[in-house]
């Protein structure tokens, strides 16, 4: 239940991180046996590059500790949907923290809304949606992978979030999100390989007074298309967007400081001579902090495409 609320003890049964670096962190359950591949039921003991760790041992463990390997030491941390994105399953490709901000942020999601998510897949862009929506909002999310569908079903049960989601196993691009959300969404979300066949579905689930769409592509293609039927269904403010997170370069440079006095002065006839040469004085210096792009760009994750759809539009 380590999702549900902020905790300051791990309790049996919560899913802790366990953070070794930046860019090693685990997500293991609190529990003290586990089945093995056999079927038999054995101490549950996690293997780490710097050894092993009884998770018996961290039950009752306050959050944030340091825990001892048998080769070293690592942290227990609560997760959070930033932690889990990191570290979750793959069950399919996920959305990361760029993206899903600027989703967040252009749907407007907040307490008490209702959304629709289709396809669930990981599970990584539901968490977010469902710690902005809680403690009286409700997501409604869709996978056509029953096994998935499933999966993700008993994972926001053992996360503690279960009271506030939905899943679905169904093809929502053939059969629609379900007679019973039509008009109850404020907003929703789709990352499907043909979000056009999908868009008035959407448009159905909306509310009557309006609501916001977003659709995930990796290509430009699926957006153009997803965008026509938009329009035809009397969408506005449409606009598809690219996230690429870019990291400045600092330096300190040293760079020599230009005298230009001799342009307040008359020109004369200029005399070069190895005496003056001699007598030449060094260039004054200084050092000044810039920031520049790095060479090597972040690749190509997927368009977001997001559209308004205005109060009172007719439903045929």
């Amino acid at each position: 239940m380590s999702f549900l609320k902020p905790k300051t003890h791990i309790e049996q049964g919560d899913v802790v991180i366990l953070y070794l670096s930046v860019n090693s962190m685990h997500a293991i359950e609190a529990v003290p046996t586990i089945v093995n591949k056999k079927g038999e039921t054995i101490v549950h003991i996690f293997q780490t590059p710097y050894g092993s760790l009884k998770v018996e041992n961290i039950i009752g463990v306050e959050y944030g500790s340091r825990v001892e390997l048998s080769k070293g030491y690592a942290h227990v941390l609560q997760p959070n949907p930033e932690l889990w994105t990191q570290t979750l399953p793959h069950r399919t490709q996920i959305i990361y923290t760029p993206d899903i901000s600027m989703i967040l942020h252009q749907l407007e999601v907040r307490p008490g809304a209702v959304v629709i998510e289709s396809g669930t897949g990981s599970g990584s862009l539901s968490h977010y949606f469902l710690r902005a929506l809680k403690p009286t909002g409700h997501l409604h999310t869709f996978d056509f992978h029953e096994a998935r569908a499933d999966q993700a079903r008993e994972e926001f049960r053992r996360h503690g979030l279960g009271d506030f989601v939905t899943v679905y196993h169904r093809d929502v691009c053939n059969l629609g999100f379900t007679n019973e959300l039509d008009g109850v969404a404020d907003a929703v979300f789709l990352d499907l390989p043909a979000p056009d066949l999908a868009v008035p579905h959407a448009f159905k689930a909306l509310k009557l007074s309006g609501g916001r769409f977003c659709s995930f592509s990796p290509c430009i293609e699926q957006s153009q298309r997803c965008i026509e039927v938009l329009t035809k269904l009397g969408f506005n403010e449409i606009c598809s967007m690219e996230v690429l997170q870019q990291e400045s370069v600092i330096k300190t440079r040293t760079l020599p400081v230009i005298d230009l006095e001799f342009l307040k002065a008359p020109k004369e006839v200029e005399t070069n001579t190895n005496e003056d040469a001699k007598t030449k004085e060094p260039k004054e210096l200084k050092k000044y902090l810039t920031s520049s792009n790095p060479q090597v760009l972040p690749g190509h994750t997927g368009f977001l495409t997001f559209a308004t759809l205005p109060p009172n539009i007719p439903k045929a």
